[in-house]
């Protein structure tokens, strides 16, 4: 099995190289891919040492079973026809097919059938958001439909790529010294604040962030749920949390809620707020499930629930989730070296 990771030098690059090694994937060979600027680095795999190549419109991705890209939305349409000319399966985490009909987005707990058609080649990773989203809706939409969600994200510095973590971290040794905390890859100063602004603003108020959450819930799960979000950056490093309220075709108890979580794939259930016990993104990082707590009924909505869940962005949200797409393609003799 020869697999290719594109944009190896960013942060989800490199949790693609854990992710592969903490799962023992089958990969016997490895080829890196970067920008002009990452192109020499090496990278150690299995007590191996790779070097980066530059990406080019060449024939470096003959014979690669398995292509993991995350470079960015126009890397990805530049190069995907190169990257998937001699039968890769490209699994794509940038923004640049989301939505395009002959692209699966695929969550695996979700929709993996879905992977196994792909026209271009091309299976799409969703957003981070919209990953842990709909992993904890899948086991209550199984029960009864999903017709409505509200959800407020509060997305870490780490959605903003591994620079993004750093200067969070840098603006606050700042402010201690007592300097001016430097901004640059936020709209303003992110530490000590929260940010009710991810990515630009759409003709209807909402960020595209926000319709990602929209439109990528509704192709993900098959659905014209109603979906509204408002998506706001917190400083926690890198994993996201969610308020979701939904609404559903008929009234779900708290414990039917919860037996559902409980057994599904994925998911932890951390509930006993009189412990103090819920999910926090300090405890969640580097972790690779999806944390459920809070679970209760919607006291405004008859046919209400809300919870609240958590997991790590640049892993589930992310690396894990391309992973596991692959893994199940292996599972089901879709991909064979």
């Amino acid at each position: 099995m020869t697999v290719a990771i594109v944009g190896v030098s960013g942060a989800v690059g490199q949790e693609f190289l854990r992710v592969l090694a903490e799962r023992n994937f089958p990969a016997d060979e490895l080829r890196l891919f970067g920008s002009a600027r990452s192109a020499g680095r090496s990278y150690t795999f299995r007590g191996k040492t790779y070097r980066v190549s530059e990406l080019k419109q060449h024939d470096d991705f003959k014979g690669v079973h398995v292509a993991f890209t995350s470079a960015g939305a126009g890397t990805s349409r530049e190069f995907a026809g190169t990257i998937t000319k001699y039968g890769a399966v490209m699994i794509d985490n940038s923004s640049a097919f989301r939505l395009d009909d002959d692209v699966p987005l695929v969550v695996p707990e979700v929709n993996p059938e879905d992977a196994l058609t792909r026209p271009l080649g091309i299976i799409a990773n969703p957003n981070c958001s919209t990953i842990q989203m709909v992993v904890a809706l899948k086991p209550l939409d199984t029960l009864t439909p999903v017709r409505r969600i509200h959800v407020a994200t509060y997305q870490s510095a780490s959605g903003a790529g591994a620079a993004a973590m750093d200067e969070l971290m840098a603006q606050y040794r700042q402010i201690l010294n007592g300097e001016t905390p430097k901004v640059e890859k936020f709209t303003c100063q992110l530490a000590y604040n929260v940010i009710p602004h991810i990515d630009v603003f759409t003709d209807n108020g909402y960020t595209k962030e926000e319709m990602k959450m929209h439109n990528e819930t509704r192709k993900i799960m098959h659905s014209d749920v109603a979906v509204s979000a408002t998506c706001v950056r917190v400083p926690a490093l890198r994993a996201h949390s969610e308020a979701i309220w939904i609404e559903t075709e008929r009234p779900l108890s708290v414990e039917e809620a919860r037996i559902a979580f409980e057994r599904a794939e994925g998911i932890v259930v951390q509930d006993n707020p009189s412990e103090k016990s819920y999910p926090m993104p300090l405890f969640v990082a580097e972790k690779d499930p999806v944390y459920v707590g809070r679970i209760r009924k919607d006291i405004s909505n008859p046919n209400g629930l809300s919870f609240w869940c958590v997991g790590d962005q640049i892993k589930k949200g992310a690396a894990l989730n391309a992973v596991q797409i692959a893994e199940y393609l292996i599972k089901v003799g879709n991909i064979r070296p």
